[in-house]
């Protein structure tokens, strides 16, 4: 693109109702926030614990700058590895059943970083169609050929794979799909990739801390461990309420990603204070199964409700909670009506999903109650969104 083509670029993008902007924030993250002048109840975070603002969380968070200070000063790998990272790793391979975890500064950075450490060209890597953006963008950046299956199709996985038997490396899906809400089927596609001698690599970021009796996941969903789904990764920036994310599995392929995942080695290493302030939500995520209880209650509260409203929601357990709309215009203006009541429910529009399938992601955290539900529910009912 040359620069004078920017302009009549950004203009079609608008034209298209794709166009994004960002809204300033003047609260912490919590359900009600202030945002550009406005107090609204917030339908939109992926703090689905509430514990972002949690207090022992941020006097975690100040313990450990008042200790290492505010930078972690390096990479891990030349002197920004401290005693708060390690500790981290070891909380958090303890608490997904695995034998080492390993920190990275982003969940798109650990998908990145996994995916052109172990495929290269020569070699085949099978995603979800509706897979995460970071797995798709990691298997375009490491130069295998990418096969997209049908979403969660174990079958057709199976189909794809017996083509390049000898090529096949990895299959990457979402634990929980970020924009529907619904689980891959992980029991079948560990099947199918052990029949392919392929590594299972799950991007759980939406699903760790809140799925499962005890918050370990979609995989403790299935009951499934590090031998089903040898690669697993998780991201602090949702559940866990901080920042950052790691990847989870057996010792010898966290060593090899030490030693090969570029997004690793040459990036500056979390900031230790960070590192503290996850472990304290570690512990309330151990210590406090209320809050997944109190999320699996509004969230049959407010299944309960849109389907009296006679609306269109995805086949979701999660928080995630999408109000299919499809038309993009119509999406915003539904955004845009509820922010008038007070209520922030993004409208959510291609490329994040499929053409024709704009939606209304509503997503919840332990931190609402019943009456703001039935608020959302109120506001929602005033749309008229089951009619055309």
């Amino acid at each position: 693109m040359r620069p004078d083509e920017l302009p009549a670029r950004l203009a079609e993008i608008d034209r298209r109702g794709l166009f994004r902007r960002r809204r300033v924030m003047a609260s912490p993250q919590r359900v009600e926030v202030e945002c550009e002048g406005r107090r609204l109840v917030n339908f939109c975070s992926n703090d689905y614990l509430g514990l972002a603002n949690h207090p022992r969380v941020v006097e975690a968070f100040r313990r450990g700058a008042a200790i290492y200070g505010v930078g972690s000063g390096a990479s891990h790998l030349i002197c920004g590895h401290g005693q708060a990272h390690h500790a981290l790793e070891e909380e958090l391979a303890e608490f997904t059943g695995r034998e080492r975890a390993l920190l990275f500064s982003t969940g798109y950075m650990a998908n990145l970083g996994v995916i052109v450490a172990l495929a290269g060209r020569g070699d085949w890597v099978f995603e979800d169609r509706l897979n995460h953006a970071s797995l798709l963008d990691g298997a375009l950046l490491s130069g295998a050929r990418l096969r997209r299956y049908a979403h969660t199709c174990p079958g057709d996985l199976r189909q794809a794979l017996a083509a390049y038997p000898l090529e096949a490396c990895l299959v990457a899906t979402d634990g929980v799909f970020s924009m529907d809400g619904d689980l891959a089927p992980l029991p079948e596609l560990a099947n199918v990739a052990k029949e392919a001698n392929t590594w299972l690599m799950v991007d759980d970021a939406h699903g760790m801390g809140v799925i499962g009796s005890s918050g370990r996941g979609v995989s403790e969903h299935f009951g499934l461990g590090q031998g089903e789904i040898p690669l697993l990764i998780g991201t602090l920036g949702k559940a866990f309420g901080t920042f950052g994310a790691f990847v989870a599995g057996r010792g010898d392929l966290i060593e090899w990603l030490i030693q090969r995942a570029r997004t690793y080695c040459y990036t500056t290493a979390l900031p230790p204070a960070v590192a503290e302030a996850t472990r304290a939500s570690l512990r309330l995520v151990n210590e406090e199964p209320w809050r997944r209880e109190k999320l699996r209650s509004l969230v049959a509260r407010f299944r309960s409700g849109v389907a009296q409203l006679g609306l269109a929601v995805t086949d979701s357990i999660t928080p995630i909670q999408p109000i299919l709309i499809g038309d993009n215009a119509r999406a915003m203006r539904a955004s845009e009506a509820l922010m008038d009541m007070g209520l922030w429910v993004s409208a959510i529009r291609p490329p994040s999903v499929p053409m024709g399938r704009a939606r209304l992601r509503v997503t919840f955290s332990a931190n609402h109650e019943e009456s703001h539900v039935d608020r959302l529910l109120d506001g929602l009912g005033r749309l008229n969104l089951g009619q055309s």
